[in-house]
């Protein structure tokens, strides 16, 4: 297991072996690069594009996961002793982007290296007068989203702590362990009917985002007794309802999506690869009220934890050999039967660079393996963006995150 603090000098490995997740990911995307993005948007005087190098280049070498590439052809890591910084760290003007969409558009379909470099970059990108983004991307066959948050923050900020904390490994339960068996059961069966995800895909993506602030989650969490996870997810729900109501006039019936989860453990932060499982579950859109919705999601939640679900899978997919576990995850994370990832990660303190605090982060990824959609919420300080990226056939789904405030907003009356 490679240790946090570990530097380039013969310590590191020359190679370490892709897990189940990474293989999986690779499969999904037919062996070209999905990009992972953690962009963090400021207000304020952009940095000088030198002066990011510089940052850069002071603090990549004491990253363990920024020393290694994807060896696509045999199955493993290997390290890269020398980082030529200047072939990382690039520039891009965007005047007109009032909202992050656009930077986000060029994150996901702006080419990734393939050659010898390690997988990642990071863009210094200006937006209106006033504004500027900063984005650290990697290739997901490489990273998860809690993996690219530990080296997010530890190459770009000022403090390099408060990030998310890594979870302790627990036994599961029986119940656990029946519900993962479930889930991988289920990858063979039949295709789930969801209409307002289902059809064909251009393979062009559009993102957009919302903010509100965390507080806000919070307090109706309390309120109702759940969490803040419980809370963006019901909302989610109730807005695919409504979308989907007036698209079609017809009730959608609960929404089948995958739940991604995080295992990485203590002494793991900044290790590359991908350290998560996933879950499947039933969002009720099918529900009237989102009250009613909220009950349901924080009653299957409740049960994914107190089964330690999490633990479940993790020692499912560790117990089967990597090619077996990767054709297993790339079919639970498949159109034939998710509309796609549903994931929460909570960045922690919002970043500083340079002295200037990033007014909110949200982490995202494209769309792959036949699924039309992926929603993020990410949390950082005092804010949570919900980022909902999809493939341009599904023309009116940049109506999500506000019909997902207004949800909201209806979770806040009732």
């Amino acid at each position: 297991m490679l240790r946090p603090r570990l530097g380039t000098d013969g310590r590191l490995p020359p190679s370490v072996p892709m897990g189940t997740v990474d293989i999986a990911f690779h499969r999904a995307a037919h062996g070209r690069p999905l990009p992972v993005v953690f962009a963090f948007h400021f207000d304020g005087r952009a940095p000088a594009l030198d002066s990011v190098r510089a940052r850069v280049a002071e603090r990549a070498h004491r990253i363990p996961a920024l020393h290694y590439r994807i060896a696509r052809e045999s199955g493993r890591f290997r390290r890269v002793d020398r980082i030529a910084v200047d072939r990382h760290v690039h520039e891009a003007w965007l005047p007109d982007d009032t909202d992050g969409s656009a930077t986000s558009r060029l994150m996901l379909s702006r080419p990734m290296d393939t050659d010898d470099r390690p997988s990642w970059d990071v863009w210094l990108a200006h937006g209106p007068a006033g504004r500027h983004t900063l984005c650290y991307r990697t290739d997901h066959a490489f990273q998860d989203g809690v993996g690219a948050a530990y080296t997010a923050r530890a190459l770009l900020g000022d403090d390099t702590e408060g990030g998310p904390a890594p979870l302790p490994r627990r036994l599961p339960t029986a119940a656990g362990l029946a519900g993962s068996l479930g889930d991988l059961a289920g990858a063979f069966g039949a295709a789930t009917a969801k209409p307002a995800f289902d059809g064909v895909s251009t393979g062009r993506v559009d993102v957009c985002h919302t903010d509100t602030p965390l507080a806000r989650l919070r307090a109706i969490g309390r309120r109702h007794g759940t969490t803040v996870t419980d809370v963006y997810l019901a909302a989610l729900s109730h807005s695919v309802r409504t979308w989907h109501l007036k698209e079609t006039g017809t009730v959608h019936p609960p929404l089948p999506v995958a739940l991604p989860m995080s295992v990485r453990a203590p002494g793991e932060e900044q290790a590359p690869g991908n350290r998560m499982v996933t879950a499947r579950m039933l969002l009720p859109c099918d529900e009237e009220s989102p009250q009613r919705a909220l009950a349901r999601v924080t009653a299957a939640m409740n049960r994914l934890r107190a089964g330690r679900r999490r633990d479940a899978m993790r020692l499912l997919l560790a117990a089967a050999p990597r090619s077996v576990g990767a054709r297993v995850g790339v079919r639970l994370v498949h159109g034939r039967l998710v509309a796609g990832p549903v994931s929460s990660v909570n960045f922690g303190t919002a970043l500083v660079h340079q002295g200037l605090a990033a007014r909110r982060a949200a982490v995202f990824t494209s769309v792959a393996s036949g699924i039309r959609s992926v929603v993020t919420l990410t949390s950082q300080h005092d804010t949570a963006c919900l980022t909902v990226v999809h493939d341009e056939a599904l023309r009116t789904a940049g109506e999500l995150p506000g019909l997902w405030l207004a949800a909201l907003l209806e979770l806040e009356r009732g």
